[in-house]
């Protein structure tokens, strides 16, 4: 006989979990950044099948701090300095649970209206505020519109197979002879060496050709070096088609010249998408849209509210000016999965990978609700402040160097050493697990200046130990 969870069971396991992850956020500064176990630590710590009978709920809670949390890199707390932030916030966390508890597997708008129509509304609420062109909004009238994607590797791959589907429709009228394998075989897509590695997976994944157009002295990729390569592959026989602009790079959070590359992709016909993964967040804020001037010239955009705008992961804004070729590329439309109001609202199966997708947009519609648009500009203007105060204690210190611009809320700096001198600063600073960083990035809103305290002084007594070793 199925035996399932009470609602009066649910109720007590619920609000045991919601006091533990409250305890657990606000008393994180507490806990050590880099866990101490070695690879296979978890497996003697737990049966080895599953239990035959239920367990109680009040063992599993014993367990999370017994088996999990000993394992458990703590991204949220204040001293977290790794990659890139990752969104968190009680708001979103209540949306997940509502989000699990609807259930609904929102694939297209008959399978739960209010997953589609809520989405659509959360991307123009977003898109708003970004203040992107209205030809990417689906208030505007337009062919334009939002979709969430996974994550910012996803809407690089959705862009990259709508460009290739527009250009295989292109080339096909002008040359009629041409079948789609001769068309794919001359695709080229291109990118900075600056680039995430997704741009280059998507190439490999999308069965083209990827270019690395090689940047600036400042990292950043320029028209000028754009339209050059793009020049020899036409005088080659190749059909260059989709370009990707990165708006904070993940090594140095540099901008790609957007303003520059823009007209060049317009004028060559190649599908211009911008990846702002991390710094779009901060497109919020008025001071800092200059840094995607020429935006209007994009044929896609992409963000992830799940880095720094205090969405739970997983939320990748992602606009189009025409999906169109999208729902074209993606369209496999089985009778099952047919109804009667297809075409008045997006069926959203056919703006992704994936069928299937979750309750993604409650996370949205919670969060800026909850703190409201001056709230979150607030956070981020907090968070680079943060950022410039640690550039100013690397500045006081003649042993280092600052190696790109500080814009956002990530900071590169360096001994003025060699690199194998860094390289063991970086491996002795990680092992000491109270700090944890490549590069020092603010990412948990927990983040005081007093932490930034702590954290450079772990690294000038680290330094200490590194150079006198040197010595």
């Amino acid at each position: 006989m199925f035996v399932d969870m009470e609602a009066t069971e649910f109720k007590d396991f619920g609000k045991e979990m919601i006091d533990y992850v409250a305890n657990y956020l606000e008393n994180i500064r507490e806990r050590r950044v880099l866990p101490t176990v070695e690879p296979g630590y978890l497996r003697p710590l737990i049966p080895d099948s599953a239990p035959a009978k239920p367990d109680k709920w009040e063992d599993v809670m014993r367990d999370i701090e017994r088996v999990i949390m000993p394992g458990v890199t703590h991204w949220h707390s204040p001293r977290f300095h790794a990659y890139f932030p990752t969104g968190n916030s009680y708001p979103a966390i209540v949306a997940d649970i509502l989000s699990g508890a609807i259930a609904c597997i929102g694939f297209s708008w008959i399978a739960s209206p209010a997953c589609t129509e809520l989405e659509v509304v959360m991307l123009d609420w977003l898109g708003k505020m970004l203040d992107l062109p209205e030809e990417f909004l689906a208030c505007s009238g337009g062919k334009g519109g939002g979709v969430i994607q996974g994550t910012a590797s996803e809407a690089t791959l959705v862009a990259l197979l709508g460009a290739k589907a527009r250009a295989i429709d292109r080339v096909k009228k002008e040359h009629p002879e041409m079948s789609d394998g001769d068309i794919v075989a001359k695709l080229v897509a291109y990118t900075s060496s600056q680039s995430h590695s997704s741009v280059e997976r998507a190439g490999l994944l999308g069965g083209v050709i990827m270019r690395s157009v090689p940047p600036d002295d400042s990292n950043k990729l320029r028209g000028e070096a754009l339209e050059k390569s793009i020049k020899e592959d036409l005088e080659a026989g190749l059909i260059p088609f989709y370009a990707v602009n990165t708006l904070g790079t993940t090594s140095s959070c540099t901008f790609d010249r957007l303003d520059e590359i823009g007209p060049v992709c317009n004028e060559y016909n190649v599908w211009l998408h911008v990846d702002a993964a991390y710094a779009g967040s901060a497109f919020i804020c008025p001071e800092y849209r200059y840094l995607m001037k020429g935006i209007e010239r994009a044929d896609s955009f992409n963000f992830n509210p799940h880095k720094w705008m205090l969405v739970n992961f997983d939320c990748s804004a992602m606009w189009l000016k025409d999906p169109s070729w999208l729902v074209n590329a993606f369209n496999v439309d089985p009778l099952y999965l047919r109804h009667a109001q297809q075409g008045s609202a997006p069926d959203y199966r056919h703006w992704q990978i994936p069928l299937g997708r979750r309750f993604r947009s409650l996370k949205l519609w919670f969060v800026l609700r909850l703190y409201g648009v001056e709230n979150l500009q607030a956070h981020i203007r907090k968070q680079i402040d943060l950022a410039h105060y640690f550039e100013s204690l690397v500045r006081s210190d003649e042993r280092f160097e600052i190696t790109e611009e500080v814009i956002m809320g990530l900071v590169c700096f360096r001994l003025k050493d060699s690199n194998d001198v860094n390289e063991a600063l970086l491996k002795r600073l990680n092992g000491r697990g109270e700090t944890y960083f490549l590069r020092l990035a603010i990412c948990s809103k927990f983040t005081e200046q007093e932490d930034i305290d702590i954290s450079w002084k772990e690294i000038k007594e680290t330094a200490d130990e590194v150079l006198a070793k040197k010595n």
